[in-house]
């Protein structure tokens, strides 16, 4: 009998005030029970599979949610939704998914970087990501790092080949305190959240062991896009949307199912289009604070 609904905390996994707090102040929380380590690894397989039959996902698995049952299944779950409600509110929209994969020497990294000036999104709203481990993130097999209390401003990017798991590899154009950074090691089946201006990146795999993760972005549903940008579409995973600033995503009525591909083709164009039109509007917020 699958897992994918079990949830920790006899039932409930919303917040504590305290923690609610610590996030605020920090901009970050970790570690956080999100799938437990049932349900981890059978996503695990479930991805190594899809690996062996289809090939690496497109773009990491951007928002394979759209097409694979067992992702929707995951941006979904109730105590990685109840945690995320403590912060954002009762109306949740899942904008974005992607896998982080890092295998034993691939020399895969991050950079520094703020998320949410690349998404062509509202910066003073309260977005974040749900990282999930599927495996153990550790300190030796490139764990995700931040930088605590540097969520409250946009800054200026620079952007080439500074990191290569990103778009446009892009990392922060001003000093980072590396001695204050934070990793925050995971257990399968934990998820740590972060805000999507805090400073963030990761090292290589130094380990012999594949690290796998997922981040799934979160954001209430008032959270307007930027002007003059293409019209985007999210899933909505929890209450109601009452403002429509966002095309719905539907679930998927099977794996791969043509209806949902397609779908999924069409929303990943648009990621493109706003993550380039994003850039210039990024600079203008930077040139605005000065």
């Amino acid at each position: 009998m699958s897992a994918q609904f079990q949830t920790p905390l006899g039932g409930t996994n919303h917040l504590t005030a305290a923690q609610v707090a610590r996030y605020h102040a920090n901009g970050y929380l970790s570690p956080v029970p999100a799938l437990g380590p049932e349900l981890a690894r059978e996503t695990l397989a479930r991805v190594e599979a899809h690996e062996a039959q289809h090939g690496e996902f497109p773009s990491k698995g951007l928002k394979s949610h759209l097409y694979l049952t067992w992702m929707d299944r995951v941006v979904r779950h109730p105590a990685i939704l109840d945690a995320v409600e403590s912060i954002v509110g009762p109306d949740i929209l899942c904008w974005s998914s992607r896998f982080f994969i890092k295998d034993p020497g691939d020399g895969g990294f991050v950079s520094w970087h703020q998320d949410v000036t690349y998404w062509g999104l509202d910066v003073s709203e309260n977005i974040l990501t749900a990282w999930i481990a599927l495996s153990p993130a550790t300190r030796a097999n490139g764990v995700m790092k931040v930088s605590p209390g540097t969520h409250r401003k946009v800054v200026p990017h620079r952007e080439g080949a500074a990191s290569n798991m990103l778009l446009r590899g892009q990392e922060v154009a001003v000093d980072v305190d590396e001695a204050g950074a934070v990793y925050m090691e995971l257990a399968a089946g934990e998820m740590s959240l972060h805000h999507g201006l805090i400073f963030h990146g990761s090292d290589n795999n130094a380990s012999n062991e594949r690290r796998v993760g997922v981040a799934v972005r979160y954001m209430p549903t008032r959270v307007k896009p930027l002007d003059g940008l293409p019209r985007d579409s999210v899933m909505l995973v929890r209450g109601t949307d009452r403002y429509g600033h966002f095309d719905l995503e539907p679930s998927p009525a099977c794996d791969l199912d043509p209806a949902a591909v397609e779908l999924h083709r069409r929303a990943t164009a648009t990621y493109a289009q706003i993550n380039r039109q994003a850039v210039a509007k990024h600079d203008a917020m930077v040139a605005a604070q000065r």
